[in-house]
C-alpha cells in the first residue's frame, strides 16, 4: 500500500504513535522533591539600579543555601547566593546578592548583549522560569557581574534556543564583598496559564569559575552541568505571584530601510543601485497562551553573514538559521528529536526555515504571512504561512511556504505530535511540494529518552513520475546519558525519494544502523581531572538496495579537567563507497569505488573562562587513496578587556591523492568592541581558498531603546584571483531602523 511505511518496526512505532496520540489521560504525578521559593507583593518603587536601598529588601527574607552539583555533588555552596522576589502589578522583580571571598578572580570577560561568551565562560547567576509549571517549557534569563546579559527558550524539557530575545531590564553593582543583580521583567514579555494566582517552576545556577563550581537552587542530575537550569522536569516551584489575566498584548515593530549595491558585470565593472524599503512585524495575543505574529514586507538586513566552511564530504553543508523573525519558538518546530542546529548524524530536518526568503544563497523578498504559535491545554500548536515574490538574480518564482504543527504532552516527560509542511511555487507552472509525518519523543527517569518519527513526502517538482521512489523516512533512536555510562542505539531510513521541500536534507537513499557506548569514571579525589571518558561507536549506513556506502569505527579517550578544559584523542577507521565520481577540489576527482581509510586526532579545548580559549585540532592518516594531513583552530577567542575582543578561526587541510594534490585553507576572524550591553561594533574577515574569496561583514547594532534597533552593515567580497586584487566582486551598505510600540 502507498504511503504507509513498510517496515515492521515502523508500523509498529506508527501505530503505536496514534494510539498514544488519542490518550488523554492526565501525566503521572510528579513525585519528586521540589524546593519552593516565594515572591512577595511589592507594595513601594523598585528603582533597577543595581543597589539593594529599597525597603522591600530590607523587609522580605531572601531565599538561599544553594547545592553544589559540582565539583561535590550535593554540598552547600561555597560562596553564598540571597535571592529576592517580589512582584506589582505589571512587572516580576528578581534580585540577587552573590557573595565572594575573592572579588578579583571573578570572570566577567563580555558585556554585549546575547554573546555566548556569557553563558559559555563568564561568572554568571542564571534564572529559568516555566511559567505554566508544566515540567517542559520556560525562558531563561542569564547575568554576569558587569551587565552582559543573554535570554533563550527552553521546550520539550531541555531543547534550548538561546537566539531569542525579550524586553526586560538589567543593572549590576559590587558591594563589599560581591555583586548585586537587580531585574524587572514585565508580565508582558512572559505567557503563562489563565487566572492571576499563580503557581510557576523555577530553577536558579550560579557559577564560580575559579573554583569551578556549580550550586542550584533546586539541584539537578550532575551530568546535566550547567544545561540542567533550563530542563523544566528539575525546577524548584515559585508560588504567590499574582499576575494580570490574560490581557491581549498588542506589538507593532515598523522598520525603514535604505541600502546601495554593487555587483560585478562582466565588462562593465560594478553596477550599483540603490533601494529603500518599509514594512512592518505585529504580535497580538489572541488569549493569554496564544500569539498571532503578522509580518508585512519582511526585511532581514541585520543578520550576520555566515562562518564559512570547508566541506570535503560530497555532502550538502548545514548553515543554522539567524533570523529573528524565524527564532523565536523555534525549538516548537522539532521534529523527531532532530536538532534544527545540525544534521552530522544525517538525521532529515522536515522543517528548515532558511529554506524560506534565500535561494541559493541570496535573499529572495518575502512579501508577507503570519505565524500563530502558543499553548491549548496539553497542546503546543504552531502554524506558518509566507509568501515570497520573485528574484531575477536567482530565477526565484513566488512560493507560498505553510507549515502545521501539532504537539501533544503525554506521561511526565514525554510528547508525540504531527508536522506537516507545503511548498507552492507559481509563475512559470504550478509545482507542489509536501511533507507530513508523526514523531514521538519520550523521557524516562532523570537520563534516558527515545526518539522515534515516520515521515513521506509527495513531490511534484521532478519529471519522474507520481509515487515512483520511496518517499518515506523513519527514525528510532534510544539514548541513555547518565554521568558515568552512556548508551545510544538507532536506525534511520530515508528514501531514495523522500524530498522535504522546506526542509534539508544532508543523505538521502540511505539506511543507518548506529550504535555508541562511553564509560566516564570521576577520579575518588579532586585533584586536577574531574572526568575521564571512553568512548566507542559504530556508524553503518547501506543503500535502500543494501549495498555499503559508509562505515565509521571511531574510540575516543578524553580528560575533563578541573578548569574545564578537555584534552581528547580519536581514532577514526572508515570505509566509503563512491557510486559516482566526487570532484572533491579543483582539477582532482576520485572515481568510482571502495575506499578504506584511517585517521588520527588530537584535540585540546581552552575553556571559555580563560583569557585565551579555543579549540586546537591535529589530524593526520590516510584518505580515500591518499594521505591528509590538517590541523584547525575552532571557537577561537582572545579578551582584551570587556569590550573588546578577537575571535579568530583557521583550518587547513593538505591532501595527497593519487589524482592530485591540494591544500584547502579557511581563515576568519571576528573583532568586536562593545560600547554599552546595547552597542557594538563586530567586524568579521574571512578568506576561503576553494573559492578563492575574501569576504567582510561589518555590523554596527544600537538598541536605543528596549526592542528597537539601529543597524548600519557593510559587506563585500573580493576575488583573489582577479589581476587587480583586491577586485570587487559585490558589496552592499545598508542603513536600518525599527521601533517596538507596546500597546
Amino acid at each position: 500500500m502507498k504511503g504507509v511505511p513498510t517496515s515492521p518496526a515502523a508500523c509498529g512505532a506508527v501505530l503505536g504513535l496514534l494510539a498514544v496520540f488519542m490518550v488523554t489521560t492526565p501525566a503521572a504525578a510528579q513525585t519528586r522533591e521540589r524546593r519552593a521559593v516565594t515572591a512577595y507583593p511589592v507594595t513601594t518603587p523598585i528603582t533597577i539600579d543595581g543597589t539593594l536601598n529599597e525597603a522591600f529588601y530590607r523587609t522580605v527574607q531572601p531565599a538561599s543555601d544553594f547545592i553544589q552539583i559540582e565539583p561535590q555533588d550535593g554540598a552547600p555552596a561555597t560562596e553564598k547566593t540571597e535571592m529576592w522576589i517580589g512582584f506589582d502589578r505589571d512587572t516580576l522583580y528578581l534580585s540577587f546578592r552573590c557573595w565572594e571571598s575573592r572579588m578579583d578572580r571573578v570572570v566577567a570577560k563580555e558585556m554585549r548583549r546575547d554573546n555566548s561568551a556569557i553563558w559559555g565562560g563568564d561568572d554568571v547567576v542564571v534564572f529559568y522560569l516555566d511559567t505554566f509549571n508544566d515540567g517542559r517549557n520556560g525562558v531563561q534569563f542569564v547575568i554576569n557581574s558587569i551587565g552582559g546579559r543573554t535570554d533563550g527558550q527552553a521546550s520539550n524539557d531541555g531543547a534550548y534556543n538561546g537566539d531569542f530575545n525579550m524586553i526586560w531590564d538589567v543593572s549590576t553593582g559590587r558591594f563589599d564583598g560581591g555583586w548585586i543583580i537587580e531585574t524587572a521583567v514585565p508580565f508582558k514579555s512572559l505567557r503563562y496559564q489563565p487566572g492571576t494566582d499563580q503557581l510557576w517552576g523555577i530553577n536558579v545556577v550560579r557559577t564560580n569559575r575559579w573554583k569551578n563550581e556549580l550550586s542550584f537552587l533546586n539541584p539537578v542530575p550532575k551530568e546535566r552541568g550547567q544545561a540542567g537550569v533550563h530542563f523544566s522536569s528539575v525546577t524548584g516551584l515559585l508560588q504567590g505571584i499574582v499576575a494580570p489575566s490574560g490581557s491581549r498584548n498588542l506589538e507593532l515593530k515598523p522598520y525603514a530601510i535604505s541600502n546601495a549595491t554593487g555587483r560585478a558585470v562582466a565588462g562593465r565593472g560594478l553596477q550599483d543601485d540603490l533601494a529603500a524599503e518599509v514594512g512592518v512585524d505585529a504580535k497580538y495575543g489572541l488569549t493569554q497562551n496564544l500569539t498571532v505574529d503578522l509580518t508585512y514586507n519582511t526585511d532581514f538586513a541585520q543578520v550576520e553573514a555566515d562562518q564559512q566552511q570547508v566541506n570535503l564530504t560530497r555532502f550538502s553543508l548545514f548553515f543554522p538559521e539567524k533570523r529573528d523573525f524565524f527564532l523565536e519558538n523555534q525549538g516548537m518546530f522539532t521534529f523527531g528529536g532532530a536538532s534544527n542546529q545540525s544534521t552530522a548524524d544525517n538525521v532529515p530536518i522536515l522543517f528548515y526555515s532558511r529554506r524560506i526568503g534565500l535561494e541559493g544563497g541570496q535573499a529572495v523578498p518575502i512579501r508577507g504571512g503570519g505565524r500563530l504559535t502558543g499553548r491549548v491545554g496539553r497542546y503546543t500548536l504552531g502554524l506558518i504561512n509566507i509568501q515570497t515574490g520573485e528574484e531575477p538574480a536567482t530565477s526565484a518564482q513566488p512560493t507560498n511556504f505553510s507549515v502545521v504543527r501539532m504537539r501533544r504532552d503525554i506521561l511526565r516527560r514525554s510528547s508525540v505530535g504531527l508536522l506537516l509542511t507545503g511548498r507552492t511555487t507559481t509563475g512559470t507552472g504550478l509545482q507542489n511540494n509536501a511533507a507530513y509525518g508523526v514523531d514521538g519523543t519520550f523521557g524516562f527517569f532523570q537520563s534516558l529518552s527515545i526518539n522515534t518519527y515516520w515521515a513521506r513526502t509527495e513531490d511534484h517538482l521532478r519529471a519522474a513520475p507520481a509515487g515512483s521512489g520511496d518517499r518515506t523516512s523513519y527514525r528510532g533512536q534510544l539514548d541513555y546519558n547518565g554521568d558515568r555510562y552512556g548508551v545510544q542505539l538507532e536506525r534511520l531510513a530515508v528514501g531514495d525519494a523522500f524530498n522535504p521541500g522546506v526542509g534539508f536534507l544532508r543523505r538521502s537513499d540511505i539506511r543507518r544502523s548506529f550504535g555508541q557506548a562511553r564509560f566516564s569514571p570521576r577520579p575518588r579525589r579532586n585533584g586536577v581531572v574531574r572526568k575521564y571518558s571512553w568512548t566507542g561507536s559504530v556508524n553503518y549506513v547501506e543503500n535502500g538496495a543494501g549495498r555499503l556506502e559508509t562505515r565509521e569505527r571511531e574510540a575516543e579517550f578524553g580528560i575533563d579537567f578541573q578548569n574545564a578544559d578537555r584534552l581528547t584523542a580519536t581514532y577514526t577507521g572508515t570505509f566509503e563507497y563512491l557510486p559516482r565520481p566526487f570532484r572533491i577540489a579543483n582539477r582532482v576527482t576520485l572515481p568510482v569505488g571502495d575506499y578504506d581509510f584511517d585517521t588520527v586526532r588530537l584535540a585540546y579545548n581552552r575553556a571559555n573562562r580563560q583569557r585565551v580559549a579555543g579549540n586546537l585540532t591535529a589530524e593526520t592518516g590516510t584518505f580515500y587513496n591518499g594521505r591528509k594531513t590538517a590541523f584547525g583552530l575552532a571557537a577561537g577567542r582572545v579578551n582584551f578587556s570587556p569590550r573588546f575582543s578577537v575571535e579568530p578561526t583557521y583550518s587547513v587541510n593538505w591532501v595527497d591523492l593519487t589524482e592530485g594534490q591540494f591544500t584547502s585553507q579557511l581563515f576568519g576572524s571576528r573583532m568586536t568592541f562593545t560600547s554599552t550591553p546595547f552597542m557594538f561594533t563586530s567586524a568579521l574577515l574571512q578568506y576561503n581558498s576553494d573559492t578563492h574569496s575574501l569576504s567582510t561583514n561589518v555590523r554596527f547594532r544600537w538598541e536605543y531603546r528596549p526592542g528597537s534597533e539601529l543597524f548600519i552593515v557593510y559587506n563585500d567580497e573580493r576575488d583573489t584571483f582577479a589581476r587587480a586584487f583586491p577586485d570587487l566582486t559585490n558589496r552592499a551598505f545598508i542603513i536600518k531602523i525599527n521601533r517596538l510600540f507596546r500597546l
